[in-house]
């Protein structure tokens, strides 16, 4: 079986973790992307973002990239540039501010009303100039040049990021529901998500922690997983799994030492779960030969927004079915 590993490929792979988007897990030539510029900018040595305690208009904040907005009164046209910010925006209680969105910003239906100015990389600045947004929240994916062309057109520009972290979800809530002048509805999500969260690890402490294995990519072109230092490892621990790629780093992983440690379960997408079934190798496993393979929608353990309680607790529900009863 032929493997290739290539900038295009990791790629892929970043914006399928990072932004929960739709992809079937089967790495081809045919949807391998050329390689697009990725950002280059370097953290501030105060990159934590800040805002001011008073939430009294003018009010200023900092985000991740040093990018200081005076908003002058509570923004009413939003545009968001990344599916997790959408979802928080409309949990919120924001969703009739937003009027731009990306093409892979799906969730919830509701959204299909805002127009959409692009994905991650390439925007169309005309479409976001007509919207005139108050401003415009990006994330990890997104470009500094296009930050710059941003803020060369007088738009306001908030940047949140994603780290490893489970706690990186509930900064981009909270400080999402601060410029949305949103305050007490994001503290609300923010202490539910915990307590769910909290009665998730209760109810697996101390049971036996199956062998699993999260689908990334497959195929041809190589095997790819979540590895001991991506946000989604922290999932299956925080869920009670035992991640047969936890002492792995980087994304890359293969189809021999998948076989050798043939973990009692296998989580991968919905689109994924027929083909790597059928497909040779994988086929042979035993999770896969027993009925052991599971789909779970991956938006909602990708995507560092509202719904990630619920992405752990679908988890922990399939490792640990006797520990729900």
């Amino acid at each position: 079986m032929k493997k290739v590993l290539s900038l295009s490929l990791i790629l892929v792979l970043c914006v399928v973790i990072l932004t929960g988007c739709n992809y079937d897990g089967k790495i081809t030539q045919e949807n391998a992307p050329e390689p697009k510029p990725t950002s280059t900018s370097t953290p501030t040595s105060n990159s934590d973002p800040t805002i001011e305690e008073d939430l009294a208009y003018p009010m200023q904040f900092t985000d991740d990239r040093g990018n200081v907005t005076t908003f002058e009164k509570e923004p009413e046209r939003v545009i968001s540039l990344s599916p997790n910010i959408t979802e928080v925006i409309y949990a919120l209680g924001q969703g009739e501010k937003l009027v731009g969105r990306t093409a892979f910003c799906d969730y919830p239906q509701d959204v299909q009303s805002a127009v959409v100015v692009g994905d991650f990389i390439e925007w169309n600045f005309e479409t976001i100039l007509s919207l005139e947004p108050d401003v415009v929240f990006a994330s990890s994916l997104n470009t500094e040049e296009n930050e710059k062309k941003l803020k060369d057109l007088g738009i306001n520009i908030v940047y949140l990021t994603q780290t490893e972290s489970f706690d990186s979800a509930y900064e981009i809530i909270g400080m999402t529901g601060r410029v949305l002048n949103a305050e007490e509805e994001s503290k609300q999500i923010i202490e539910d998500m915990k307590q769910r969260v909290a009665a998730v690890v209760d109810a697996v402490k101390g049971a036996d922690r199956p062998s699993v294995y999260y689908v990334v990519g497959y195929g041809e072109y190589g095997d790819y997983t979540a590895t001991g230092e991506t946000f989604v490892a922290s999932l299956l621990d925080m869920a009670g799994g035992d991640n047969i790629a936890a002492d792995i780093t980087g994304w890359v992983y293969s189809l021999e030492k998948l076989m050798e440690e043939d973990p009692y379960f296998i989580l991968c997408s919905e689109e994924a779960k027929t083909a790597f079934q059928q497909t040779n190798g994988y086929k042979e496993l035993t999770a896969v030969k027993e009925g052991r393979i599971y789909a779970i929608d991956d938006n909602i353990i990708v995507r560092q927004g509202p719904r990630l309680a619920m992405g752990l607790e679908e988890i922990a529900k399939i490792l640990h079915p006797e520990c729900f009863d």
